[in-house]
């Protein structure tokens, strides 16, 4: 549900962009303005996330950032100027980064190596329903007044009031997975290979010095820096497609057909990162070195086929319905398996239980804050270079003028970081395949070390391997590995 829930909150502001633009005289610049001081406040403050829950159970973690986003959005609703808007855009963002990370640290200590990737699917998969049925109730009552109020400014007060539902609920009844494994602690096999690869390092006392530990071990960890590489570039078109709303209805469709559309991309999203998901841990138990990243690279590159036939290839008209309607399915669905097929679950393995919600909010600080420019890039594009105009939009049959203009921005800023994204995930090849021949070897050494008493060695190889992180990987995978 809370998934569900930021999700939904996630999409409210995209979905009534030309509600927002018509009542503070605002242009797509402007607009994409706030999605980068949201994005951008994220990144930087979601390191908090991996403070927070080293110290405290995250289902009040949880808790505490739904309050925050609930709150910030309802005020929104009420702002009368554009910079409050910016302003709560930024608190809103403080409550993402605490909220996003623990959900995922949460869904990653919950299941094993060999599911977890069909965990993040499905996670992803109830968050995308929750997103569309946020976008699609927020377009669908910006058609309306209620009392003489904006309909937008009533959907955003309406999803606070359920968001702070949710975090209630959260708070009361949710357990963290660590209680459950505390008690079984003495049975569980990953907790023990946890505490072996932690060997030695004493826990400290200050939390602020605990969580520098934390970060100075994930830094280190070449394939979290290999991933957040291609996510700087990777989430840029993510940011930017919060103009396909307003896009659509520059050509003309009315709200219920904007959201339609829109609703499609979200469903194909959703059945997409859940069908990668088993794919990715299909070909992971298959080639264990190479699976995950092939399903992460032919997700990326069928990004520049699809938005540059949707954004340049369909002709801009209300008649292009069904050609825009299936081409945002086939988008959704193929480009949505990064994250869910190989991201999430290759940080799992390569880092502590301790540090995952760590490891989760650094990807998010460095990816989410850097990649925020998109959004602002492609309306500053669609402005400066291909002429859009905000005085030329008609309230109710939009622009054809302009929505070619936004089109152009929004294609460059898509296709080509989706290139360079599908690229990056290269040296991950070589590297994923070291590290497996790392843990073999850390497994013989753990062995030697057990028998005859010498933590030596252990230790030599942790300073030889320069603060590689070696994670342990499912007894079923590690068979079918041959070296």
């Amino acid at each position: 549900m809370a998934s569900m829930m930021e999700r939904a909150d996630e999409n409210l502001i995209p979905a009534v962009q030309k509600e927002i633009g018509e009542a503070f005289r605002t242009g797509p610049s402007d607009l994409g303005y706030l999605t980068f001081i949201r994005n951008f406040v994220e990144g930087l403050a979601s390191p908090l996330a991996g403070m927070l829950v080293i110290r405290h159970d995250r289902p009040t973690v949880l808790a505490l950032g739904s309050l925050c986003w609930a709150l910030s959005t309802a005020a929104v609703g009420i702002s009368q100027y554009f910079w409050q808007v910016a302003f709560l855009r930024a608190v809103n963002g403080v409550g993402l980064a605490i909220v996003i990370p623990a959900l995922q640290s949460f869904i990653a200590d919950s299941f094993d190596d060999s599911i977890r990737g069909a965990a993040f699917g499905f996670f992803y998969l109830m968050g995308t329903v929750g997103g569309i049925g946020g976008g699609a109730f927020a377009t669908v009552m910006a058609g309306y007044e209620f009392l003489g109020i904006p309909g937008w400014r009533c959907a955003l007060i309406i999803m606070s009031t359920l968001s702070s539902i949710v975090a209630l609920l959260v708070f009361s009844f949710v357990v963290d997975p660590r209680r459950k494994s505390a008690i079984n602690h003495s049975c569980d096999k990953n907790s023990e290979r946890d505490a072996l690869v932690d060997k030695g390092n004493a826990n400290s006392t200050s939390p602020w010095l605990e969580s520098w530990t934390a970060i100075k071990a994930i830094m280190n960890v070449k394939t979290f820096q290999f991933i957040v590489l291609q996510g700087l570039v990777g989430s840029t078109p993510w940011t930017a497609m919060v103009f396909f709303t307003f896009w659509f209805e520059l050509i003309g469709f009315d709200h219920k057909s904007a959201a339609a559309i829109n609703s499609l991309f979200d469903v194909g999203s959703a059945i997409g990162s859940f069908i990668g998901a088993l794919i990715g841990d299909r070909l992971s138990l298959i080639y264990p070195n190479s699976g995950r990243i092939m399903c992460a690279q032919f997700s990326a590159f069928m990004g520049i086929p699809c938005s540059w036939l949707l954004l340049r290839v369909i002709p801009q008209s209300v008649s292009s319905y069904f050609a825009f309607a299936a081409t945002m399915f086939i988008m959704g669905f193929t480009i949505s398996w990064c994250h869910t097929a190989a991201n999430g679950p290759m940080f799992a393995e390569v880092v502590t239980a301790k540090h995952r919600t760590m490891v989760y909010a650094f990807d998010r600080a460095f990816e989410v804050s850097l990649s925020s420019f998109g959004a602002p890039m492609a309306g500053i594009l669609s402005e400066k270079i291909y002429g859009y105009n905000p005085a030329a939009v008609d309230p109710i049959s939009g622009s054809a003028q302009d929505a070619y203009a936004l089109s152009r921005g929004l294609s460059t800023v898509m296709a080509v970081p989706f290139g360079l994204c599908c690229l990056l995930y290269t040296p991950l090849y070589w590297h994923i395949g070291r590290f497996y021949v790392l843990y073999f070897k850390f497994l013989k050494l753990s062995m030697y070390s057990e028998h005859s008493g010498k933590d030596s060695e252990i230790s030599k190889f942790r300073e030889e391997e320069d603060g590689v992180r070696i994670r342990s990987i499912n007894d079923k995978k590690r068979k079918e590995i041959k070296l």
